[in-house]
């Protein structure tokens, strides 16, 4: 396999592994969430919900404290071990954002994971005010509105490089359109998108 090719899935790889945290909060709050929404049911001067019933307490309280335990998880592999790609015979060690301790860990983790549900919640936000009804497609929107939030808040602490942030975009739209067909298929959301 080309070496250029090997570079870019392993950068994907290492990408993926960075937003850990703010991919599975932003799942968690939809597997954990229900409950008093985050708006907490009051309308915008517009007369349309604030944000909607989709975003809810519980779903962003739980979503926030799984990307900060991933977090920790991710820093503490990384104290006692070192930087997990150059544990990969053959590849060439990718210096980042990853954290390296588990205060480390737990900010880029709170700071990934609450910012993708803030993101996600900004996002509901701009799809009220533009008429889009919970749960009808806002495409782009629907897919990197937690995205954009994570990788705000996370860069207030790391820096993270332009390369890893279009990488970031690319991934986050595939994967994001995978998990909800997946979604779909096992009768968790009511639409594939």
């Amino acid at each position: 396999m080309d070496a250029s090719v090997i570079s870019v899935l392993v950068l994907s790889a290492y990408v993926i592994y960075f937003m850990l945290p703010a991919y599975l909060a932003n799942v968690s709050a939809l597997v954990f969430g229900g409950g008093k929404p985050l708006d907490f049911g009051r309308n915008f001067r517009d007369g349309r919900r604030i944000i909607g019933n989709g975003v809810t307490w519980r779903g962003t309280i739980i979503g926030t404290l799984i990307g900060t335990f991933i977090g920790i998880l991710q820093g503490s592999v990384s104290e006692y071990y070192g930087n997990v790609f150059s544990l990969i015979p053959g590849i060439t060690i990718i210096h980042g954002p990853i954290p390296t301790s588990i205060l480390q860990g737990a900010l880029v983790g709170l700071f990934l994971g609450g910012g993708a549900l803030i993101g996600d919640a900004v996002g509901s936000f701009i799809k009220r005010r533009i008429g889009i009804e919970r749960g009808k497609a806002a495409p782009f929107l629907d897919q990197l509105d937690f995205v954009i939030g994570a990788l705000i808040f996370a860069s207030l602490i790391v820096f993270i490089p332009l390369n890893m942030i279009i990488i970031i975009l690319i991934i986050s739209i595939v994967l994001h359109l995978l998990t909800n067909m997946i979604a779909y298929l096992i009768g968790m959301k009511d639409v594939w998108y």
